[in-house]
């Protein structure tokens, strides 16, 4: 082989080899893959990438309601579930229709920090696949929008995250905070950007800024508190974003604390020896909840892997673990909805999709593959979804 070609590949094994090493929850080698392939996936996302270059993110300045606090910059969103009373003539109190979503959360925030998150990470990854800095710029522009910029900057909090009309003084509520779980999935496109020289030592001080004060907020505030002890999926989720925020502000000390207590306090109490979730089987898409719980503890585990510490192979005395949450999904691969002896009232086809990158994430903690024979009947070999870079 030529010497000037091995050279370059031990170099790109070393770089694969140093990004994994950082706490993510994407495959490096993935997203690697799909750049020297040129695959549909990593054309899609180059072409969504150019559409974001010359569009425009809403803020939280935006949103054409004022929380009460009288401060737009006051991240405010609206409980999915929730309706107006029809038995009310003004609608007041909302109440709760599970799995039901009211179309009204898009006139907050909730949809625009979605969008803004798949921005930033959208052109990171343009911008890894090719190298070319206008990718780079334009997220560089984007994160200081949200979150430097004073005139148009979230506030560090989430006070009315998930509001319900008619209840609670129009305050937040601990669910609020699953709002910025994107921002973890950004993390990891944020780190890509940082061979840019357009992502400045000034950016990056200023998020870390950001991300410190949002944490103190989640570890101190009664809401922060609230979801903090949250006993489904939301307290995975809280415990995910606390660790992978300290990771990247470097505040260690926490992230270890966190991804240490994570099988005691989450795994093991969520997961029943069976496999079984009781808490999301518990919802009128108790499917979809429980591939949505088992991903965040596969994020989790990832996060922690990166740290040598190993929480996907973590089992209780009684046999809770990950492994055992698929396997009792397992037998429902595939097979039609009827045959699920739990309520799934929508999206059947797609959450079956989501279970099958579910495993093929799992295998990343195998030594040999587990589950790609399963998962491979379902999952076309190619395509332009995110997670075919992704994962």
């Amino acid at each position: 082989m030529n010497k000037r070609i091995s050279l370059l590949i031990t170099f790109s094994i070393l770089c694969i080899t140093l990004l994994q090493s950082q706490p993510r929850i994407w495959n490096m080698k993935s997203i690697e893959d799909a750049r020297i392939s040129n695959s549909e996936a990593a054309k899609a996302v180059i072409r969504e990438a150019d559409k974001n270059l010359s569009a425009t993110i809403l803020t939280v300045m935006d949103k054409p309601l004022t929380p009460p606090s009288g401060n737009k910059h006051d991240y405010m969103s609206m409980g999915r579930y929730w309706w107006p009373d029809p038995t009310k003539a003004d609608g007041l109190p909302y109440v709760r229709r599970d799995g039901v979503v009211n179309p009204e959360i898009d006139k907050l925030d909730r949809i625009p920090l979605s969008k803004f998150t798949r921005n930033v990470y959208t052109l990171s990854l343009a911008y890894y696949m090719t190298n070319d800095d206008k990718y780079a710029t334009k997220a560089v522009e984007n994160l200081r929008i949200w979150f430097v910029n004073k005139d148009t900057k979230m506030n560090p909090n989430m006070n009315f995250g998930q509001t319900i009309p008619g209840r609670n003084e129009g305050k937040g509520r601990g669910e609020g905070v699953l709002d910025t779980y994107s921002f973890v999935e950004m993390l990891d496109g944020i780190e890509l950007l940082k061979s840019s020289k357009k992502f400045t030592k000034a950016d990056n001080e200023a998020l870390k800024d950001w991300f410190s004060a949002y944490i103190d907020w989640m570890l101190t505030s009664e809401i922060g508190k609230e979801e903090n002890d949250a006993k489904n999926n939301h307290g995975v989720a809280f415990d995910i974003q606390v660790t992978r925020y300290a990771l990247f502000v470097g505040k260690e000390d926490i992230a270890h604390k966190f991804i240490n207590e994570f099988p005691e306090k989450r795994l093991f109490k969520q997961i029943e020896p069976n496999g079984s979730q009781p808490l999301e089987l518990a919802r009128t898409t108790a499917f979809g909840y429980s591939v949505f719980n088992l991903n965040h503890f596969i994020d989790m585990a990832k996060i922690a892997k990166s740290l040598y510490i190993d929480v996907f192979n973590a089992t209780s005395s009684d046999g809770r673990n990950i492994t055992k949450a698929i396997e009792f999904l397992l037998p429902y691969l595939g097979k039609p909805q009827t045959e699920f002896p739990y309520q799934q009232i929508k999206d059947w086809e797609k959450v079956q999709t989501e279970f099958c990158w579910a495993l093929k994430r799992a295998d990343e903690f195998s030594a040999k593959p587990v589950y790609t024979d399963i998962y491979s009947k379902i999952l076309p070999a190619s395509g332009k979804d995110n997670n075919y870079i992704l994962y």
